[in-house]
């Protein structure tokens, strides 16, 4: 034991207890080298006997010793194969930890890879290398004292003890610790100077991170300065700042809102000396502009052009925007962005744009993301790259550079390429879509798999029961299947039956705490990225017909007015006797010839969803639009030959209903049994502010919204109906879903009762509970409900109200980002459809913007901007803003107005094809477009079944 530390800490509670901390060191920790000969033989020696020199700079064969900014800032440079032989000491370890969760596994990772021949040397606990922290010395200067006290310890241990001639080398950035270090006999190089003096070293050069040496760009300052953390902190106790986090423009490079933390107000920023080199997701703290300052969103779609934006440029946009005084009554409160309290930023996905410089290596990196500024980097591989999808981070953001530094990190495929695209997508929304690993797969039940006698004990016997599921054409994760059944007495019998997916997920084990990490399934147009092995989503745990399945099972008796007498969760076992798509299912209910049990089932159903449903509206939940479509995909290319608009039949709305049903009724009793711990799912109120956009618009055609409440505004919304046009409801209804606020998950003991409320639904309480294959929030909801009934026993973390809030934000962030995922998909394949077209299709004119109108074309569930600009569209518009219309000539285009719409692609811009829209009607005087080629789109036939269709 070298020392033992005493504290004296007074709790909260105001007793006083003492804390003894121990150190223990220890002589037998071993180095790691394949070569020395005194160190224990049976422990695993990572790294080599003889390394291979690569470095011009040094003459023997040397193992790397990296002090933590090395690790830190240049992690992906350390990642790349030809670094190898590294010595991670555990300071430099312990540093990452707390500096950064992401960046320590990455490291924990590399260090696994048995290629990379990287060890961790305890130097904390070995008697020959730990220090003391002297008196006056700093924690960083003491760390590196730690670190050339190893690298010392090294050195001599190899000299003494090594079969083999091996140095060390010590890579550090820092020029003070780099001048002790070769005072004291070691060798050391910053890494800028070791990567570059690699044999072969090429992409790895390009991988070198520029913190710390700032690429030139002239002496002119462009953004104010950064105020210090400490002044930031102050200023937020007192009120002069507030803290939020940064939301970029989708629509205006040159705008962005902060959202503040603790409050549902949101503050604008525009203009580039506003923005102050903030990036998207930063946590930033922002100062409230005088209010005679204060602005609005512009009316304007504004992207940034390919062009060089220098500081010129710069300057007139903020000109331009000073000139333009927004009047009182449509001014939000806006701000400006004096100090960055967290960078959140992640490695970006995009394409570089060469520079026009042929001996250049300075060259500019789009994102594929619209809401990342573009990076500068250095690369000598531009010629190769600029084919390519790239992968960037970004380094830092001088003030007196127009875009942030950065370095590349890898190259992903061509561009254009499908796999490279889905990478892309997949990548920039943040999706876990690694293969599963062996300490998963191994928690998988061992095939072939059957139910036991021993099962049967324990569960409900559900066999007899004629269950059917009802799901989209082509599902193979079927997570629910129903019946209803009269009784003797008169009354219905209605199960609803869920996989029970938490049978073969147990808490803790490799297997769940991945589905945990990924949080939901993430639906593509052509593939399917599963939160749980196939084995279980597609096989074990989908509730398929003619074959036993263990379920967890929701029993309601109810009168046939839908009325509920009594309700029973159970663990059952089911054989569904049959698995329908939604038109099958409706082609049953219609057909008066077929009367067998699961036909009689589902018209039973279908009466009792329709009363559910007329109830639930009757008591203000809303009924909302949005635009969908379903792909079909040829089996051989995998390109979608073409596109439809999704059918909804009353069996759709039937599985509504009832899923709904099984939500509110387990959230009721989880609730009930685990006031502090249950996790539910609450959809706040939208803001008033919300609804601006939607009261304008309903305003245009005559119609009021009252928007006070949630029953009143599902009334108006209702009334609002144009006779001649039954299109006007359905978009008033699109429109109104971009009103709403995001659902979310939480735990119920981390809020009060009166936050509960789910306003789409107008349910007091509600969760998920019927989609355990996809949805990891499930999982959870059944743990609990099995508790609830003694299904299954309980664990800490399933009680712990905090770590299920945790795990609430994590799948509330995975849930937002596969949706997304989803949309970029449903885009991709649009683009790669309308690839070789050109169709005229009729379209609805959806918002008016002083530049451009977004156009939304119900054939394709599409939605674009079509640009009527001179410079875009060959005419020139006149934008009445008060009156929200655009006009040319004789013809005046409102919001909801009918128009006929040309589609094509635009490859003028390789990093971003975009839809390109054009006028055909109403037609513009001196203006035309050419019609539109005719195209042999083939409709898919009702009796023949499309290639491929996967649900999207």
């Amino acid at each position: 034991m070298l020392t033992t530390k005493t504290f004296i800490k007074k709790t909260k509670k105001g007793s006083i207890i003492k804390i003894v901390r121990e150190h223990y060191l220890r002589d037998d920790i071993t180095c790691g080298c394949q070569s020395c000969t005194i160190c224990d033989k049976n422990d695993v020696k990572p790294l080599e006997s003889k390394p291979v020199n690569k470095s011009k700079l040094c003459k023997k064969s040397h193992y790397l010793i990296l002090d933590t900014n090395v690790v830190f800032h240049q992690i992906d440079v350390v990642e790349d194969p030809s670094i190898q032989n590294v010595i991670v000491l555990q300071t430099v370890l312990e540093e990452i930890r707390h500096r950064s969760a992401p960046a320590y596994k990455r490291v924990k990772d590399f260090i696994a890879n048995p290629d990379k021949h990287f060890y961790t040397f305890c130097n904390e606990f070995n008697k020959d290398t730990y220090v003391e922290r002297q008196k006056g010395e700093s924690a960083n200067d003491r760390n590196d004292r730690a670190i050339r006290e190893a690298s010392l310890w090294y050195k001599r241990h190899l000299e003494d003890h090594a079969s083999e001639d091996i140095d060390i080398v010590l890579l550090t950035n820092d020029e003070d610790n780099r001048t002790k270090a070769k005072a004291e006999g070691l060798q050391s190089f910053t890494v800028q100077e070791y990567v570059k003096s690699l044999k072969d070293c090429g992409s790895i050069v390009d991988r070198l991170s520029s913190t710390g040496s700032h690429m030139k760009f002239g002496d002119k300052i462009m953004y104010p300065e950064h105020l210090p953390l400490s002044t930031i902190q102050r200023g937020i106790k007192t009120g002069k700042y507030l803290q939020g986090s940064y939301m970029a423009s989708r629509e205006n490079y040159l705008e962005a809102n902060v959202s503040v933390h603790d409050q549902d107000r949101m503050i604008f920023v525009q203009g580039h000396q506003n923005l102050n080199r903030a990036v998207k997701d930063d946590i930033v703290a922002i100062e409230l502009l005088p209010e005679e300052e204060w602005s609005c969103p512009s009316s304007m779609v504004l992207e940034e052009t390919e062009e060089k934006a220098d500081e010129d440029n710069m300057e007139i946009e903020e000109k331009q925007m000073r000139k333009n005084k927004v009047p009182k009554e449509l001014r939000q409160p806006t701000g400006k962005i004096v100090g960055i309290i967290k960078r959140n930023w992640r490695q970006y996905c995009g394409i570089l744009q060469p520079s026009a410089l042929k001996e250049s290596t300075r060259h500019i990196f789009t994102p594929a993301d619209r809401r990342i500024p573009r990076i500068r980097i250095e690369t000598r591989q531009a010629h190769d790259l600029a084919s390519q999808r790239i992968v960037v981070a970004i380094d830092n953001w001088p003030r007196n550079s127009r875009y942030p530094q950065g370095h590349f990190v890898r190259k992903l495929g061509n561009i254009g390429d499908k796999d490279t695209e889905n990478e892309v997508l997949l990548l920039e929304h943040d999706v876990p879509h690694s293969k599963f690993s062996e300490a998963v797969l191994s928690f998988l039940p061992k095939m072939p798999w059957s139910i036991t006698d021993e099962d049967r004990k324990k569960r409900r016997d559900l066999r007899h029961i004629d269950i059917c599921s009802v799901d989209p054409p082509g599902c193979t994760d079927i997570d629910d299947a129903l019946h209803c059944r009269e009784l003797d007495n008169g009354n219905l019998e209605v199960g609803v039956h869920i996989a029970d997916v938490s049978h073969f997920i147990r808490p803790g084990n490799a297997m769940d705490k991945e589905a945990a990490k990924r949080g939901t399934t993430v639906y593509l147009v052509d593939n399917r990225i599963d939160m749980v092995p196939e084995l279980l989503s597609s096989n074990l745990c989908s509730l398929r017909s003619n074959v036993e399945r263990f379920a967890f099972s929701v029993l309601w008796e109810m009168t046939k007015e839908a009325e509920i007498v009594k309700i029973d969760f159970t663990k059952s076992i089911i054989l569904s006797k049959a698995s329908l798509t939604y038109a099958e299912a409706q082609m049953r209910i219609d057909d008066p010839a077929m009367t067998d049990n699961t036909t009689k089932s589902l018209r039973w159903l279908n009466k009792l969803a329709k009363i559910l449903k007329q109830r639930r509206i009757d008591n203000g939940a809303l009924t909302l639009a949005s635009s969908e479509v379903r792909f079909n995909i040829d089996s051989e290319t995998h390109d979608p030959i073409d596109v439809q608009t999704k059918q909804i039949r009353d069996t759709n709305s039937m599985v509504e209903e009832f899923m709904l049903l099984a939500n509110v009724a387990t959230a009721e009793k989880t609730l009930r049994e685990f006031p502090n711990c249950a996790m539910l799912r609450r959809h706040p109120a939208p803001p008033p502010s919300n609804f601006e956009p939607l009261i304008k618009a309903a305003e245009s055609k005559g119609f009021k919204l009252d928007v006070s409440k949630g029953k009143t505004f599902a009334d108006s919304i209702k009334g609002a109906v144009i006779p001649n046009d039954p299109y006007f409801n359905t978009m008033l209804r699109m429109m109104a879903t971009r009103c709403m606020m995001q659902a979310v998950y939480f735990c119920s003991g981390m809020l009060p009762e009166s936050e509960y409320f789910h306003y789409g639904l107008a349910a007091p309480i509600y969760t998920h509970f019927t989609s355990p294959i996809r949805r990891y929030s499930d999982i959870i909801v059944h743990r609990l409900l099995a508790v609830c009934i003694g299904a299954d026993t309980s664990y800490p973390d399933l009680l712990e109200k905090h770590k299920s809030q945790l795990l609430s934000n994590n799948l509330n962030y995975r849930h937002k980002m596969a949706q997304y995922a989803g949309r970029a998909s449903v885009n991709l394949h649009t683009h790669i459809f309308f690839k070789n077209r050109a169709v005229d299709e009729e379209g609805y004119v959806l918002f008016i913007r002083k530049n451009a109108l977004q156009i939304l074309i119900p054939k394709y569930g599409l939605e674009g901007t079509l640009y009527i600009n001179k410079e875009k569209s060959g005419v020139t518009f006149t934008f009445n803003e008060e009156e929200n219309t655009q006009s040319c000539g004789d013809v005046t285009l409102h919001v909801f107005d009918r128009v006929v719409i040309q589609i094509s692609i635009d490859r003028s811009n390789v990093q971003h094809l975009k839809l390109c829209l054009k006028l055909v009607k109403p037609e513009i005087s001196g203006f035309s477009v050419p019609p539109a080629p005719k195209q042999d789109i083939k409709e898919e036939s009702k009796d023949e079944p499309p290639k491929k269709k996967i649900k999207t």
